[in-house]
C-alpha cells in the first residue's frame, strides 16, 4: 500500500468515522488546508479541526463511506458520501456525496479541494426522506498508484473549456440522477481548473466556472448576473474522449451567491 492511500485509509477510517481529531496530528501538516467551494480553511489546529468538529456535533454519528478512488504519485482523490442524523438518533437523516483532491507532502496530507452536495443535504433535512447510500468501492485501500496521463489530461482541459462540460450526460452530477427535475441549468461562459492529476485514464478535477444561472432552484429566479460554480470530478478517457465520470457541483454555494 503506497503512502498516498494508507494516509486516506487513516483520514477515513481512524479519524473521520471515529471522530478521533488526534489522528489529525498524526497524518496533516500543521499548515493543512482545505478548499470547499469557494472558501479556504488554512490551518489544521487553528482552523481545520474546528469546522469539521462543528459537523460531528450537528451530525454525532456521522460517517463516511468512499466509493471511488485514484492515485497518483502524491496526489488522491476520492468520491465518498457522507451520511449521519442531524442531532443525533431520531433527527433527520442524510446522505450526500462529494469529490475531493487531496495532495500528499513529506508523508503527510498537505491540501485539500473538495465539493459536496449541500443542497441534497438541506433537500433531505427539510424533506425528511434520506437517499440511499451509494455502493461503496469494494477494495479502496488496494487501488494502485498509477502515474499520469499527460494526453488523458490535455483531453480533459479541453473537455472543461466548453460550455456543455457541466450537462455533459456522460456524467453523472449531483443527485440528478434520482430526479430529473432537479438538473441545474447554468450557462458556463469561462472555466479556471484550479487542480487537476491523473492517475493513468482518469483524471480528477476542480473547477471555477463563471457563467449564468438559467434554471434548477425551486427559489430563485433566472439571473443575468455573472456568478462562480465551483465543481469537482473524477473522469474517464477513452480513445481521447471524456466517457464517463462522476461530478458535484456546489449547488448551494451557487444558490447563495445568486440570493446574497
Amino acid at each position: 500500500m503506497g503512502e498516498e492511500v494508507a494516509l486516506i485509509r487513516r483520514f477515513v477510517n481512524d479519524f473521520f468515522n471515529r471522530h478521533d481529531a488526534s489522528v489529525c496530528v498524526e497524518i496533516m501538516s500543521s499548515d493543512y488546508e482545505l478548499a470547499v467551494g469557494g472558501h479556504v480553511i488554512s490551518g489544521r489546529d487553528d482552523e481545520y479541526v474546528p469546522a469539521v468538529q462543528s459537523q460531528f456535533d450537528q451530525f454525532p454519528g456521522l460517517g463516511m463511506t468512499v466509493h471511488a478512488v485514484i492515485v497518483a504519485p502524491g496526489r488522491v482523490a476520492i468520491h465518498f458520501s457522507e451520511h449521519g442524523a442531524s442531532a443525533g438518533p431520531a433527527g433527520p437523516v442524510a446522505a450526500w456525496t462529494g469529490i475531493a483532491l487531496y495532495t500528499v507532502a513529506g508523508q503527510r496530507l498537505a491540501r485539500c479541494a473538495a465539493v459536496e452536495d449541500y443542497s441534497a443535504r438541506r433537500r433531505q433535512l427539510k424533506g425528511g426522506i434520506a437517499d440511499t447510500v451509494e455502493p461503496p468501492c469494494p477494495a479502496p485501500w488496494d487501488t494502485p498508484v498509477l502515474s499520469g496521463d499527460h494526453a488523458a489530461e490535455a483531453v480533459v482541459r479541453e473537455w472543461l473549456s466548453t460550455p456543455w462540460a457541466l450537462v455533459d450526460r456522460n456524467i453523472r452530477f449531483d443527485d440528478e440522477h434520482l430526479d430529473a427535475s432537479r438538473r441545474l441549468d447554468f450557462g458556463a461562459d469561462e472555466a479556471v481548473i484550479l487542480d487537476l492529476f491523473s492517475s493513468g485514464e482518469q483524471v480528477a478535477f476542480h473547477t471555477a466556472h463563471s457563467g449564468r444561472y438559467r434554471s434548477g432552484f425551486d427559489d430563485v429566479p433566472v439571473s443575468s448576473e455573472i456568478v462562480e460554480l465551483h465543481t469537482a470530478g473524477i473522469v474517464t478517457v477513452v480513445a481521447g474522449a471524456v466517457v464517463s465520470g462522476r461530478a458535484v457541483r456546489d449547488r448551494q454555494g451557487l444558490a447563495r451567491r445568486l440570493t446574497a
